[in-house]
């Protein structure tokens, strides 16, 4: 090599091969993190805590995330996946044609989890952010609920033949989910110490909510088209 090939060479910036553990450190960090806020709350969680926990430099929530406040919001797009993801709604209700059976179905797999033990640490999450917002909800709402309401908002439109932005389909998609994040995240020991009926039949609480559910859509459906069809009569 000549003396000039040289220098060029010596003088060229060196390419650093990105870590091969990087991403396991920061999913690691993100997994205890989860853990620490689900136990601790967002006001109370620190970083020096979480890096602690996850064996990690001081440095890692900032090198890896740029902040708590970012690791947090992290944090509560993960609890929601863990809850039920967008890609899992989708992927359920690509072989089914009728909308009832659609909504059917993915009010049931929201469901499936609440009778897992130990329950992932997403559900405490979420019930701590819904107990007592932080400034970090309207980030979990674009992210997170906005597509999967989306979602549920189109099914219920077309069971109640009305536009999604109807006030009827919206206020329809609340009493629909809503009874659905209640037994989520609701502490376990409250139905078996309190309602142990409940606790013992899931199967049938699942089917008396979906009647119940879909009786209720059907009351909507008559009362919101039938204005509708007498003007035009």
């Amino acid at each position: 090599m000549s003396t000039t090939a040289k220098k060029k060479a010596l003088a060229a910036p060196v390419r650093r091969a990105p870590r091969p553990d990087g991403a396991a450190t920061r999913s690691h960090l993100l997994e205890t993190a989860g853990r620490v806020f689900a136990e601790r709350g967002y006001a109370d969680a620190t970083s020096k805590e979480i890096c602690e926990r996850a064996g990690t430099p001081m440095a890692s929530v900032n090198y890896h995330f740029g902040s708590r406040e970012a690791l947090y919001e992290e944090v509560l797009v993960e609890a929601h996946r863990q809850i039920v993801s967008v890609d899992e709604l989708v992927e359920m209700t690509r072989s089914l044609g009728d909308p009832r059976q659609k909504l059917r179905a993915l009010l049931a797999h929201m469901l499936a989890p609440s009778s897992r033990e130990p329950a992932p640490w997403g559900f405490r999450v979420m019930l701590r952010e819904f107990m007592s917002p932080g400034p970090l909800a309207p980030a979990l709402v674009d992210k997170a609920v906005r597509p999967k309401a989306r979602l549920l908002l189109g099914l219920i439109s077309e069971i109640l033949e009305l536009p999604p932005d109807h006030p009827a389909v919206q206020r329809a998609l609340v009493f629909s989910v809503l009874p659905c994040i209640v037994m989520l995240v609701a502490p376990k020991e409250i139905p078996s110490k309190v309602l142990p009926a409940i606790a013992k039949d899931s199967e049938g609480l699942l089917e008396d909510l979906m009647r119940y559910m879909f009786a209720g859509l059907d009351a909507l459906a008559r009362a919101h088209r039938k204005p509708a069809r007498a003007s035009r009569a």
